[in-house]
């Protein structure tokens, strides 16, 4: 079985090194081009890339397939099977049609419910008790395919987007060896999804991060987990950016206008914010260009902080 797998980020190394760990013929690794960051700019290589290069794959870096080019270095490789996990760009049909075996995605939700870009932020912003792998064949309309195996695990309070990929991905990793052996061999048939039941969720923007502190509490704290690591989830004070990195509704008596900050009793969240339901206590922050600190540490240094009324 000669496979193509295209991903990118760290969360799809996992489903890489388990194919080619595994003595499965990984013929060649899609993934983005090389892009700067950090302050100086420096180029950094895809998560993805590094894996290859360390395991001796090739390597394709490539910012789309449709060109003639990009078809014909495709097809010179003959996979039998693509996979796919967070590459990062959406197949055309042409390239779906190259493989005699199609082409199977690693996505992280329990489809049909959260199909788009951020799958897991969508959970947790729902507020589900479970989420999941899927693994389906791709279809030209984005995660409608028909899913050949899918797993659940629980959401914790304490999961954010980054703690729960990194479990997800682990899970893919599994799921992935396991669709591909079953779908080679004829042992599974696809199971349509139930249009009724589908949900979509688009990529998350660094917008999104900005704290509405009119909301409920339990929405921002499910907000604060959902956009952690990215883009995080912040307010302003003295005109400085303050993220909020974790953050948990409190049980108390209190109550406080939206936005106003409030000492609390909790040796673990020492302060609470007023929102437009409840107080949402505060457990760790990061000021812009400082390291982030927990709440107690923050408040020995910002004595003036309570009190304080932050903007929505």
């Amino acid at each position: 079985m000669r496979i193509v797998f295209m991903g990118s980020p760290r969360f799809a190394v996992p489903s890489l090194e388990a194919l080619a760990l595994n003595h499965y013929e990984v013929v060649a690794v899609y993934t983005q081009p090389d892009r700067p960051a950090g302050r100086g700019r420096a180029l950094v290589l895809p998560p993805v890339k590094e894996a290859a290069l360390r395991m001796g794959l090739p390597v394709v870096q490539t910012a789309g397939l449709r060109s003639a080019g990009a078809m014909e270095e495709l097809r010179e490789f003959q996979p039998d099977v693509i996979v796919i996990c967070a590459f990062g760009q959406i197949l055309p049909q042409a390239v779906l049609d190259i493989p005699p075996r199609q082409c199977l995605n690693v996505h992280f939700s329990l489809l049909p419910r959260h199909r788009g870009a951020s799958p897991v932020a969508a959970a947790i912003l729902a507020g589900d008790d479970f989420t999941g792998v899927s693994v389906q064949l791709v279809r030209k309309k984005l995660d409608t395919g028909p899913v050949l195996t899918a797993a659940a695990i629980p959401i914790f309070p304490a999961d954010n987007t980054g703690s729960l990929t990194e479990k997800l991905s682990v899970i893919g990793a599994r799921l992935i060896q396991e669709a591909l052996t079953g779908w080679w061999r004829g042992e599974i048939t696809p199971r349509p999804q139930n249009e009724a039941d589908a949900s979509y969720f688009p990529q998350v923007r660094k917008e999104d991060g900005e704290i509405d502190w009119s909301l409920p509490a339990e929405t921002i704290w499910r907000r604060v987990r959902a956009f952690y690591p990215w883009p995080g989830c912040y307010t302003t004070w003295h005109g400085k950016l303050l993220k909020i990195i974790e953050a948990m509704p409190v049980d108390t008596e209190l109550s406080s206008a939206a936005g106003k900050v409030v000492a609390l009793t909790d040796a673990a969240a020492p302060m609470g914010i007023g929102t437009g339901e409840g107080i949402l206590g505060i457990l760790k922050v990061q000021m812009a260009g400082k390291k982030v600190m927990n709440a107690a540490e923050f408040l020995r240094g910002q004595r003036e902080f309570i009190g304080a009324v932050l903007p929505s």
